[in-house]
């Protein structure tokens, strides 16, 4: 963590909204001014998409049936944590990014699947902002989480998370739902050891529950829509924040616990616009003060 140079992580599965959390940042950064450092998760995948397959199809030739994007040897984490170390020390870090799609490999000059060169960040940006899977990741090895100054956690309840996660796939990947649901049960390990511990160490969660259906998310037709869910909003520490002020904002909301409040699911971005704004301009008063 460091005054001057604050980071913020955002942490979630597979499916489970972080891009919708992302925008909801990107729209209070431009409004506010905040020259902000976005780093995207995929970026530090050990393999590219082709080379991810070879080595899926050959851990399982050799009975590994649960390497996965969420374990660690899948993945970059020492490096994770070096950039998150560096940009907390100077501001500075190497990344990368990752192409997705066609419209991203043509902005990042790569072919979809793959990486772009390692680059160094460029010197008076005001924050990080991470986006991905392992924000708060805690290995034997690494600890991603102490060198983040706020901690976001996006976790629906598991069926809902896997009914977006099929839809997305199905519709943007063209996956059918057989395979979606082989990748869920792949990932199963690695998401209990990797993925879950992280939200504990979040300084706050944003749970999507739904109020209808969801019981087996296999073949469900369609994801619930905000109108049919209720979030519950989790604070690590409920000290300093002003619960009486945010549920009279909030409309229908209420305090389930001393710490948690539940909102309509159609308040989503208005609760987050109010929790996160106050909690960025903290972070750049502080890095102005310390400056």
């Amino acid at each position: 963590m460091s005054a001057r140079h604050p980071i913020i992580s955002v942490t979630g599965s597979s499916g489970a909204g972080t891009t919708t959390v992302k925008h909801t940042f990107e729209q209070i950064f431009r409004r506010e001014g905040i020259n902000a450092v976005m780093v995207e998760g995929d970026a530090f995948h050990r393999y590219d998409r082709a080379e991810m397959k070879r080595v899926m199809a050959e851990a399982e030739a050799a009975g590994n049936r649960s390497l996965s994007h969420f374990g660690m040897e899948a993945n970059l984490f020492a490096e994770l944590e070096d950039l998150f170390r560096s940009y907390a020390e100077s501001g500075r870090g190497r990344m990368r990014r990752y192409a997705h799609d066609v419209k991203e490999s043509e902005l990042f000059g790569v072919p979809p699947g793959h990486f772009t060169p390692w680059e160094e960040i460029a010197p008076g940006s005001d924050l990080m902002f991470y986006e991905g899977l392992h924000g708060a990741v805690v290995t034997d090895q690494v600890d991603v989480a102490r060198h983040a100054d706020l901690k976001i956690g996006v976790v629906p309840v598991i069926n809902l998370e896997w009914i977006q996660k099929i839809h997305r796939d199905r519709s943007t990947r063209g996956y059918s739902t057989e395979a979606v649901t082989d990748t869920i049960l792949r990932r199963m390990p690695d998401y209990v050891h990797y993925i879950c511990p992280q939200f504990t160490l979040t300084d706050i969660n944003f749970q999507r529950v739904p109020t209808v259906d969801t019981s087996n998310p296999f073949v469900a037709r369609w994801i619930p829509t905000p109108d049919e869910s209720l979030v519950v909003i989790r604070f690590r520490s409920p000290r300093g924040i002003d619960f009486p002020y945010l549920v009279s904002m909030i409309h229908d909301s209420f305090m389930s616990r001393a710490n948690s409040i539940v909102s309509p699911g159609n308040k989503l971005d208005l609760a987050m616009q109010l929790i996160l704004t106050p909690s960025i301009l903290r972070l750049i008063d502080a890095k102005s003060r310390a400056a």
